[in-house]
């Protein structure tokens, strides 16, 4: 695996009030572990991450700004095709079984978040950190 994706709103979201989300930390170890990040998000419109997570995506791909919306297969393909890798080399998180499935059905490895040790635990396995 080369790729990390996460979702927004579920996934990055999930933590308590004034702490770091914990997902967050895991983007940054794979960042020093040379993987390539990207945050897709169904959001209307184009987003930028806050301005202490600027550093931490190569690519942000939102359904408003491509015209597809997750659970479409083309949402996830021109997410790793700006990652410059193929879907098989990215793993995607994701609160919603149905986006995980429609991640699964593009070709990439789907992680269903649910809560975030569980979620660290399942990167750590699929991608070492």
């Amino acid at each position: 695996m080369r790729g990390l994706i996460l979702d927004y709103g579920g996934v990055l979201t999930d933590h308590e009030q004034g702490e770091e989300p914990p997902l967050v930390g895991a983007l940054r170890a794979a960042r020093r572990h040379g993987l390539r990040t990207a945050l897709l998000s169904n959001a209307d419109g184009r987003w930028s991450p806050p301005p202490e997570w600027a550093d931490l995506f190569d690519a942000v791909v939102t359904s408003g700004e491509a015209g597809w919306a997750k659970p479409d297969e083309r949402i996830y393909l021109l997410t790793a095709r700006r990652l410059g890798l193929t879907p098989a080399d990215c793993v995607f998180v994701d609160d919603l079984a149905v986006n995980v499935r429609g991640a699964a059905a593009a070709g990439m490895v789907g992680v269903h978040h649910r809560t975030p040790a569980e979620t660290l635990a399942e990167l750590h396995i699929l991608l070492g950190i």
